[in-house]
């Protein structure tokens, strides 16, 4: 007997992680549910044409998240839920899935959403149920390489994350295309972010500390700090880190440009005008983004960088992860899609497994580390892991 998933939204990212648990996670049933249930039977044809000898049995339906009564049945006989939703539904639902006995994960996106999900430990406990939130690309599994290294290591002391999904070359007129939701990427580019520094607590301005940042791949690129990237780590691993920290990677210029797109008020969500008028410049936003930085025909790559010092065995340890993934023409799943749905359709494979014990934690404890990075591959991630002798002082990726 294989194992059975409800992933909610029948998106991008939802069709990713169908499609990985029905090939890589044992899958004998994959329930696929989308407020368009149109959309949803759309998404179950395609992946039956990418998987037409495999044995998982495919089913799509309609299901508004916002309504418990549609989201209890669409999880009736699931092991594990698979939230592939707008990241303000996540703690309503992982609640209704524990009601129901329900193991559930998302992509995360949001910090507060999440320390909502883990204030549910208990019922979830007491229900049997894994809830293990901000499962994507980053955070996610930026955050189990840096789980990994800690649990490699004797001693780490500095962490430095660097992420981040791109056009395989500038294009457009911020040199970016959009490559996932742009509420979510407004959210990343807005507030503050949660470090470690001198193994304390502290908030960064997002769209600060521009750093420069070279890939073998692209060349001379740009990091900048954005929010929600680290999740719960600092506060997991205060005490344990000196410094932690998380920025986001874009071609050369488009911070400078995103500044000043913010500064002039282009992405406030109300505008009083002078005349008295209520204006949404955040509305105008989304759909210029959506409509002029789509660029179907420019390819998008994923880079994912992290870096762990500290010492071992007495001596200075450097571990470095490389991530470098491409858009997949057969299958036709960006790397977006692949680099953020494949690793958090294994943190499912986890759940439904019973390797993940029931409560809702942090993914950074929740996950067997050393298991979880000897099984990317099998889901179609490969990292790239050097380990050398380094310094173990903190400083960028």
């Amino acid at each position: 007997m294989g194992h059975r998933y409800t992933v909610l939204g029948a998106g991008r990212q939802g069709v990713a992680l169908a499609y990985d648990l029905a090939k890589n996670g044992e899958a004998e049933l994959v329930r696929l549910v989308d407020v368009d249930g149109k959309v949803a039977a759309q998404a179950a044809r395609r992946l039956k044409k990418l998987l037409p000898r495999t044995k998982c049995r495919f089913e799509a339906g309609g299901c508004d998240v916002g309504r418990r009564k549609e989201v209890r049945a669409a999880l009736d006989d699931a092991q594990v839920a698979l939230s592939a939703v707008p990241y303000r539904f996540n703690a309503r639902l992982a609640a209704w899935a524990i009601e129901g006995g329900v193991s559930f994960m998302d992509l995360g996106g949001n910090t507060e959403v999440v320390r909502a999900e883990l204030a549910l430990h208990k019922q979830a406990a007491r229900a049997g149920a894994s809830i293990v939130p901000d499962c994507g690309l980053a955070p996610g599994l930026g955050n189990h390489l840096v789980a990994h290294a800690l649990a490699s290591m004797d001693d780490a002391r500095h962490a430095h994350v660097r992420c981040g999904g791109l056009p395989e070359r500038p294009v457009g007129p911020l040199g970016y295309k959009l490559v996932f939701n742009f509420h979510g990427l407004w959210n990343e580019y807005r507030g503050e972010a949660e470090f470690l520094r001198g193994g304390k607590l502290v908030r960064v301005p997002t769209l600060e500390e521009s750093e420069s940042f070279v890939s073998s791949e692209l060349g001379p690129l740009e990091a900048c700090v954005t929010s929600g990237g680290t999740s719960t780590c600092p506060r997991t691993w205060r005490g344990r880190l000196e410094s932690f920290d998380y920025k986001t990677i874009r071609h050369p210029g488009h911070w400078a440009r995103i500044r000043t797109l913010f500064e002039l008020g282009f992405m406030d969500e109300q505008l009083v005008a002078r005349d008295g008028r209520i204006l949404e410049p955040l509305r105008l936003a989304q759909e210029l983004f959506e409509q002029r930085l789509a660029f179907p025909a420019v390819r998008d790559v994923v880079l994912l960088r992290v870096l762990v010092l500290g010492t071992h065995a007495g001596r200075p340890m450097r571990m470095q992860y490389d991530l470098f993934d491409r858009h997949d023409a057969r299958t036709d799943f960006t790397a977006m899609e692949r680099a953020t749905a494949f690793p958090a359709a294994l943190v499912a494979h986890m759940q439904a497994r019973g390797l993940v014990e029931p409560g809702a934690r942090p993914l950074e404890t929740s996950i067997p580390a050393l298991r979880y990075f000897d099984e990317l591959p099998a889901h179609d991630i490969h990292v790239r892991l050097t380990r050398r002798a380094g310094r173990a002082k903190a400083r960028g990726a």
